[in-house]
């Protein structure tokens, strides 16, 4: 993948969590109604304190991301935010799906620019 083109792609998902990250505990975008289910989890996960640490990663990943300090290792634990995301909008709120499925694509598009960093992992 081009450099310029990566960088790119790493700093835009980097911004995206970094904003979604911090939207969970400044609340400056307004969330839409939710169905009951997905209000039943949302609200479970806010209990828990779950979200709090999904915003924490989300934080700590966008910054990595943005000044390229261990981006490669942050891009893979947050495929596991991703992946979460895609599943919770598809099951329970698939209207507002868009959001997620451009966060998934992006991380997996940084994923592939981290590549060769992987390597030794998957031999």
């Amino acid at each position: 993948m081009n450099s310029k083109v990566f960088m790119i792609l790493r700093i835009l998902l980097g911004l995206f969590v970094l904003v979604f990250g911090l939207n969970k505990f400044l609340h400056f975008i307004p969330m839409e109604e939710m169905s009951a289910d997905a209000g039943a989890y949302f609200g479970a996960l806010v209990n828990t304190k779950t979200l709090t640490l999904v915003a924490i990663v989300e934080i700590v990943a966008g910054l990595a991301l943005i000044f390229n300090k261990f981006g490669a290792l942050l891009a893979l634990i947050l495929m596991s935010i991703s992946v979460n995301a895609v599943l919770f909008h598809a099951t329970l709120e698939p209207g507002s799906i868009a959001g997620a499925l451009v966060l998934l694509v992006l991380n997996v598009l940084v994923l592939y620019g981290y590549k060769d960093k992987y390597k030794d992992l998957l031999s």
